[in-house]
């Protein structure tokens, strides 16, 4: 799981552009809307899409997307949980 983790911080690092941050930054556990790394909607869906290229796992309702896209751990566990790690 945790080398999972670090693939995430480092694939959403490259997705969202975030070039001016390293993994370490990125604490696993906290949100990663508004309070944590403050990530809006757009960000979510190229996260999704992410999930979507990446992985091969869709997120089928908004409530199921803020679970998964809580956090890089909630986004690992979902992976993990679907077979796709």
């Amino acid at each position: 799981m945790e080398q999972l983790i670090q693939k995430l911080k480092e694939e959403i690092i490259d997705a969202l552009n975030l070039s001016e941050m390293n993994p370490e930054q990125i604490d696993d556990k906290a949100p990663l809307f508004i309070d944590g790394l403050g990530l809006d909607s757009i960000d979510a869906l190229e996260l999704t899409v992410l999930l979507e290229k990446k992985y091969g796992l869709r997120i089928s309702t908004a409530e199921e997307g803020k679970k998964v896209l809580y956090s890089v751990r909630s986004m690992a566990e979902f992976i993990t949980a679907n077979g796709k790690a």
